[in-house]
């Protein structure tokens, strides 16, 4: 589990592919590994991974064939920064939201306009996932904890404000229209969904028994 605060831009060092899986390297900056164990997860661009190695400030981690499909860690290539984040503990400030760190989908960065000291940040993301956001809903963007401005269901777009900060610590500030990015929608919403559609009709929740409640 995550919080959706970047922690490190790291450096992919090197991509290795062996069939149809991947392994990865990630160069750290700031991000301390002294700490870090085998086994340990760290999301890159949203994406939870398992260390396999660690060696000074460079780890390694598996990608598989399955995550490559789903996410943009197919795109991966040498040189490349990505957002790094340790798994969260007890003690760890929950700064933005829960993250789990499994992507549901891929978004494509319409366009960015200039918004005062901000830049709003146009996605168009897959219809399916579009009922899953709302305005001043939680959202993760390539692991980013961000909160969502508007959203057009007819056009597939929502926008969040990127202010200067979170441009400079993360990857975000190099994205270009037409670029692809990690999704991962909020926890409560996807767990709210699944509880409407439930085929249990003995304990069902409805919209109704969520308005009763205040929400």
């Amino acid at each position: 589990m995550f919080t959706g605060i970047i922690q490190d831009l790291g450096i992919i060092k090197t991509v290795k592919t062996s069939g149809m899986d991947t392994t990865i390297t990630v160069t750290t900056r700031q991000l301390d590994l002294a700490d870090a164990r085998i086994g340990d997860s760290i999301a890159v661009n949203g994406v939870c991974l398992t260390v396999t190695g660690i060696e000074g400030n460079n780890y390694t981690a598996d990608i598989s064939h399955e995550t490559l499909q789903k996410t943009t860690l197919k795109n991966l290539s040498t040189g490349q920064s990505v957002n790094l984040e340790k798994a969260l503990t007890l003690s760890t400030p929950l700064g933005g939201h829960l993250v789990s760190g499994h992507v549901d989908g891929v978004c494509k960065l319409v366009k960015k306009i200039p918004d005062g000291n901000s830049t709003r940040y146009f996605f168009v993301a897959p219809k399916d996932l579009m009922k899953f956001i709302s305005p001043k809903g939680s959202i993760t963007i390539q692991g980013i904890s961000l909160t969502v401005n508007h959203i057009n269901d007819d056009e597939q777009v929502f926008d969040v404000a990127i202010i200067p900060h979170t441009e400079e610590k993360t990857n975000l500030g190099r994205l270009l229209p037409g670029d692809e990015v990690n999704l991962e929608i909020d926890l409560i919403a996807r767990y709210v969904a699944r509880l409407l559609t439930a085929n249990d009709d003995s304990d069902q929740l409805t919209l109704a028994a969520i308005r009763d409640a205040g929400f």
